[in-house]
Parts: structure tokens; C-alpha cells; sequence
């Protein structure tokens, strides 16, 4: 595998340099079935610039991920561990590099700043350790529970102490059984990335979708050779009992049938469990293979994807109706999540609803871009919340899964896949609440080692 290649093109300037100071994880995902993040404040501006010294050594540049990945793809004996760091717009100025921090003006007013806008619960009501100054946040990343708290160890090895520890989170990744990556809904997640490696991209079917990204879409220059990225961490629980009660209520309103029903989650999320879109089927393909490269052209009046559906909402293929194509697309983030909290039901296995979980588990979502306002807040705020959105002149409503604020009723729904029968649907409950979070940067290695 000639491993060179797979470096895009378009990196200005292309250089080993830029590729040595990058970390991992960025212009593509690593390996996170294990994953643990620690985020910290800092007592002091010395001893918070000697623990990022100390880090830098350990965080994972992407010149060596992308070897270890080709290794680990070719199944060779090899365990990858990632490290990486990002600090928020207050922990440059708690190390007195307040002149350093990068421009983004969300970025500067952190997540609490913009509740309002993204009409997120207040921050008296998220979990204790994200209500203060979040200054820094660490990543690890594995395959195993046992290379993660080795990782970890090390890391608290070079804590100071007035480095102070405010949140602990942990993640395991959830699969299907064909392997696919699901969430605790049991829905297939993380397909539709922006691509930036060249090999990911030749892997890709492209027939109705471009997958492909510029390196602008992600990454920062922060002087010459070097280039950081902004991250956002959003924690966010689901209760998986109501969502697949208002499942099962929905599928009775539009009064479907065996094997129909599973349709109806469908409706909600764009996709079945298995990951096929509803707008190329009315039911399971049964396919391993999670297809992505498909438009809604040929469905505009969503008669078989609806415009509320949360993949419609939140990625609308050049059919938003607002914007042109490539507008549109500059707002698609490289989202990079992890499942947490323990269950004991399987996700996609059909019990009553009464026996799945209210709470305790969810989604961190994290994601990397090149502007906050332009990416993660625009996608937010002018798509999952906003209920004109995706079809002008109409209200499809929110994003039924992630979408904040009040909700009114569904539209009228399809009741046989693709029309022309619809059927008034009513309200479908929040089933996913942020527990806290904040913006960050993720600056080059260089930058963490000279501080």
C-alpha cells in the first residue's frame, strides 16, 4: 500500500512538518472502541503550561496514524492508542496566552455564551463538572479498556496539582450484527463523514454524492506548517425508552403493519436500524455494507423521506432549498462520537419498550471543523432547530432527534412508502437532552510542546 497517496493533495503546504504537528484523529477518525476524556481546569498559568509540555510527547500526530491505521486495516499485531488535547477560548487565557487563542467568535464565547441561540437547557442544569470554566480537555483512544487506562496513567502521572480534573467521561463503542457502529437508539451512526484521506475516498461509491472534502472544511492554519482545529464536546443523553415508545406510538397512528413498523422509526431518523435510507427503500436491505452515496432529488416531496428526518435535516444532499450546493456543504462537520453508559438490553433487539433505559446513556458527540459559527452553530441552530428548514415556504419542523425548542406536531407523514397517502402524525417527544459541553481547539503539537 503506497501510504503517500493516501495524503490529499490539497494540504497547503504539504509537508512533513505539517503532518508531524498535526494530531491524529482530525483528517480522520482513529480508533476509539475504548475512549476516555478528561477535562481540567488549571490553578495555575506555569504548572497548566508544564502538563500540556509534558502531554505533548504522548498526543498522536496524524503523520503516525495514518501508518498505524493502514497497519491495523492490514491486521497486522498492532494496538493503536491515541492521545489528543484541546484547550477552550478561557484555558488560553487561565496559561496567559489569551493572544493566542484562535478567532472563531463563538469559540471565544464559549458554549455557555450561545444557550440561547441554540436554545440548549440552561447551564444550571448540567452535570457539576461542565457548569464552571472548562479549561482543557484530554483524549484517549484505543481498542482496549486496559491501552486506554495505561494511557490515562500516564497522563495523571504529569498532573500537576492545581491541575484539577472536573469530569471523567468514558465510551465504548456499540455494534450491530454486521459490525456497523450504532448509537443507543440502535441506529447505524457515523456514516455520511466529510472525507479528506484519498484512500477513504477512492472507497467510497459516488454516483449521487460527493464525499469528498476540501482541508479547509477542517483545519486552521496556525503559522506556517502548522494547523490546529476547532472541536466541539457535547454530552448528550438519550432516553431510549421514550424514543422507541414514540416508535411504537407512530407506527400505530399511521396504522402500519408487520413488517412495515419498523418503518417508522425510519420516518424519524432517515435511515432503518441496519443503516439502509429510507429514501431508497421502504425496508431493511439487509446489506452490511452502510450505503451513503444517495441525494433527494428523486423525493421532493418526501413522500419517502420526510424533510424532518434527521439525516435530511442535518445533511440535505443540495436540497435545503436555501443555499447553493456548496454553500451548503461548508457547514458538514468531521463529527468523530462515541457511545457511553452500560445497558443490558441489546439496542436492536425487540423487546418492550418499557424495558429500555430513561437515562444513564447517550451519545459525547465530538466534531472537528474550521469554524464553529459557520459549522457546528449554523448546523444547529439554522437546521436541526429551525422548523422552515430544509423545505422553503413549509414547516417540515425540528430535527426530531436533536433538535431544541419547542415541537409542534409532525407533518403529515407517508403511509405507504412513497406516497401519495399521508397521515397526520403528532408530536414526537425530546429524547435527547445536553448534559454539558464546551468549544475547544485542538492546537498542533508544536504549539502544546513550545508553551
Amino acid at each position: 500500500m503506497d501510504l503517500e497517496k493516501s495524503l490529499p493533495t490539497t494540504l497547503d503546504p504539504a509537508t512533513e512538518e505539517a503532518l508531524d504537528t498535526l494530531q491524529a484523529n482530525i483528517l480522520s477518525g482513529h480508533v476509539r472502541e475504548r475512549f476516555l476524556a478528561l477535562f481540567v481546569h488549571f490553578g495555575d498559568a506555569a504548572d497548566g503550561c508544564a502538563f500540556l509540555r509534558a502531554l505533548a510527547p504522548m498526543i498522536k500526530p496524524y503523520a503516525v496514524q495514518r501508518w498505524e491505521t493502514a497497519a491495523f486495516k492490514a491486521h497486522l499485531p498492532i494496538r493503536p492508542v491515541w492521545v489528543g488535547a484541546a484547550l477552550s477560548a478561557s484555558g488560553y487565557g487561565a496559561l496567559g496566552r489569551k493572544a493566542d487563542a484562535p478567532t472563531d467568535t463563538a469559540f471565544r464565547g464559549g458554549m455557555k455564551s450561545s444557550t440561547a441561540k441554540l436554545a440548549d437547557p440552561a447551564q444550571e442544569t448540567w452535570e457539576a463538572g461542565y457548569q464552571g470554566d472548562v479549561h482543557a480537555v484530554v483524549l484517549i483512544g484505543g481498542v482496549s479498556a486496559d491501552d486506554v487506562e495505561a494511557a490515562e496513567d500516564a497522563v495523571r502521572a504529569v498532573l500537576p496539582p492545581t491541575v484539577t480534573v472536573l469530569q471523567r467521561e468514558t465510551g465504548r463503542g456499540q455494534h450491530n450484527a454486521d459490525g456497523n457502529g450504532i448509537e443507543h437508539f440502535g441506529y447505524v451512526d457515523g456514516r455520511s463523514q466529510p472525507l479528506f484521506v484519498e484512500a477513504e475516498i477512492a472507497a467510497e461509491d459516488k454516483t449521487a454524492w460527493d464525499p469528498a472534502f476540501p482541508l479547509k472544511q477542517v483545519l486552521v492554519p496556525e503559522s506556517a506548517n502548522r494547523f490546529g482545529s476547532y472541536f466541539v464536546f457535547r454530552k448528550l443523553e438519550q432516553n431510549v425508552r421514550a424514543f422507541k415508545t414514540a416508535e411504537e406510538h407512530l407506527a400505530d397512528t399511521l396504522a402500519l403493519s408487520e413488517p412495515d413498523r419498523e418503518r417508522a422509526g425510519a420516518l424519524i431518523v432517515g435511515r432503518f436500524e441496519d443503516g439502509t435510507p429510507v429514501v431508497l427503500s421502504g425496508q431493511e436491505a439487509g446489506d452490511p455494507h452502510v450505503v451513503n452515496d444517495f441525494g433527494y432529488d428523486g423525493d421532493p416531496d418526501g413522500l419517502k423521506c420526510p424533510h424532518f428526518a434527521h439525516i435530511r435535516k442535518t445533511n440535505p444532499r443540495g436540497t435545503g432549498g436555501f443555499e447553493a450546493v456548496e454553500g451548503e456543504r461548508s457547514h458538514i462537520m468531521a463529527r468523530r462520537g462515541q457511545t457511553y453508559g452500560e445497558r443490558y438490553d441489546g439496542p436492536n433487539a425487540d423487546i418492550d419498550p418499557a424495558l429500555r433505559p430513561t437515562g444513564g446513556v447517550g451519545l459525547l458527540f465530538m466534531a472537528y471543523m474550521s469554524s464553529v459559527v459557520d459549522q457546528f452553530e449554523f448546523t444547529q441552530a439554522n437546521w436541526a432547530d429551525f422548523a422552515g428548514f430544509p423545505k422553503a415556504g413549509e414547516q417540515p419542523g425540528l430535527d426530531p432527534v436533536i433538535g431544541q425548542g419547542h415541537r409542534p406536531s409532525l407533518p403529515p407523514c407517508p403511509v405507504p412508502w412513497g406516497g401519495p397517502g399521508l397521515r397526520p402524525a403528532e408530536v414526537f417527544p425530546q429524547t435527547v437532552t445536553l448534559k454539558g459541553g464546551e468549544y475547544f481547539f485542538a492546537p498542533s503539537i508544536a504549539y502544546l510542546a513550545a508553551l
